[in-house]
């Protein structure tokens, strides 16, 4: 893992503590495309398993991942896919 992979790891863990955290580098899949950084860790996705999201939907579990990783987004993440879940869901 990278610097910014482990911010977004570290952020999400303290954040959500999560049962499951997955952080995918995917930015080898969008070189030469809008940006992507030549060193990499530009695009990402992450699963995320948390007791936190139960009784949430998809769209505010999106919106707390994103409020956690809001330093990165503004900076080195160009792209963040994200699936959030609650554990029984993992």
């Amino acid at each position: 893992m990278g610097e910014v992979s482990d911010a977004i790891a570290k952020k999400l863990r303290q954040g959500l503590r999560p049962t499951r955290l997955k952080v995918i580098d995917d930015s080898h899949r969008h070189v030469g495309h809008a940006g992507a950084r030549s060193g990499g860790e530009s695009h990402f996705t992450v699963i995320v398993a948390s007791a936190q999201f139960e009784g949430l939907g998809a769209v505010q579990r999106q919106r707390i991942v994103y409020g956690l990783l809001a330093e990165e987004l503004r900076g080195p993440v160009h792209a963040l896919s994200v699936k959030a879940l609650c554990p029984s869901e993992s």
